[in-house]
């Protein structure tokens, strides 16, 4: 057996545990790999042949930070996976953190939480991607210049069906 088995195994059951989603790792990409000084990631390929990112950090992440770390990644995030039995986590936090800053609005609209949406708590994070523009993955190294490196070149694009 290979140790990556291991590594695919402990992925497969962080998910589930998390996330409350039962999925197949088939193939990682790459991973893990640094994003930032404190964080790393895992980019897999699922049973459905959909990739997914998993991002794990020591220091606190919001969606805002994981979002930036998967622009800078060379990724385009199609949705961020809730925790396990809060289907609503992303609105219902943002709504709490709107009502703290205007606690007179009763009227809240999806575009008054747009960025309240970014200040929520996302450690770890699961995320779907839609697509690869570049078809290269790029990993945090302080060495390179600009602080990132290309780590694999895979090219990805999500087709939706119907």
């Amino acid at each position: 057996m290979k140790p990556s088995i291991f590594d695919d195994f402990a992925l497969e059951r962080t998910i589930k545990d998390h996330f409350g989603l039962g999925m197949e790792v088939d193939h990682v990409i790459a991973g893990p790999i640094p994003v930032s000084h404190t964080a790393a990631a895992t980019v897999f390929l699922n049973g459905k042949k959909q990739l997914y990112v998993y991002i794990d950090a020591k220091s606190k992440l919001d969606v805002g930070d994981v979002r930036k770390m998967l622009t800078k990644m060379g990724l385009k995030a199609e949705s961020f996976v809730p925790p396990k039995g809060r289907p609503n986590y992303f609105d219902e936090i943002a709504r709490n953190r709107f009502q703290m800053v205007f606690p007179g609005r009763t009227h809240v609209t999806s575009d008054d939480l747009i960025y309240y949406r970014t200040l929520v708590p996302c450690n770890p994070a699961l995320v779907q991607i839609q697509e690869i523009p570049n078809g290269e993955i790029r990993q945090f190294d302080t060495d390179a210049h600009g602080d990132w490196r290309v780590a694999v070149r895979f090219a990805y694009r999500r087709i939706r069906t119907s």
